[in-house]
């Protein structure tokens, strides 16, 4: 697959955002990191303790629980997703995260998926 230049430069772009972002955000045991992933087809979030190199959560919106409710990456599905992961956080005791947008703007899909984790009661 043959990306044209502009093509070239936004993935370059989200690149440098995402090293300059996971510079200052780490996650730990008492607050993990939470990352999306904005694929063209799903959605892709994890909670990760970085401590401990580990994935505590990791949910896609293509998953088996979520595919019949989820109809593609946008705005519903992400709000959907980050219901579901604040469940899943709620369960295993997790209370606080550090959102981690991977270089992504604060906009969209990547805003609506972080309030619907705090509206489920899950602190960033």
């Amino acid at each position: 697959m043959k990306l044209s230049k502009k093509m070239h430069i936004r993935r370059l772009m989200r690149y440098i955002r995402h090293r300059r972002v996971r510079k200052k955000v780490f996650g730990t045991a008492e607050k993990p990191r939470l990352s999306i992933f904005k694929g063209s087809r799903t959605l892709f979030a994890q909670v990760i303790d970085d401590t401990a190199s580990k994935t505590i959560i990791g949910i896609a919106t293509n998953s088996k629980e979520l595919k019949s409710l989820i109809k593609g990456p946008n705005i519903e599905g992400a709000k959907i997703l980050g219901k579901f992961i604040a469940e899943k956080c709620k369960e295993k005791g997790i209370k606080e995260v550090i959102l981690d947008r991977g270089g992504y703007k604060y906009h969209g899909v990547i805003k609506s998926f972080a309030d619907s984790v705090r509206e489920n009661g899950v602190k960033i």
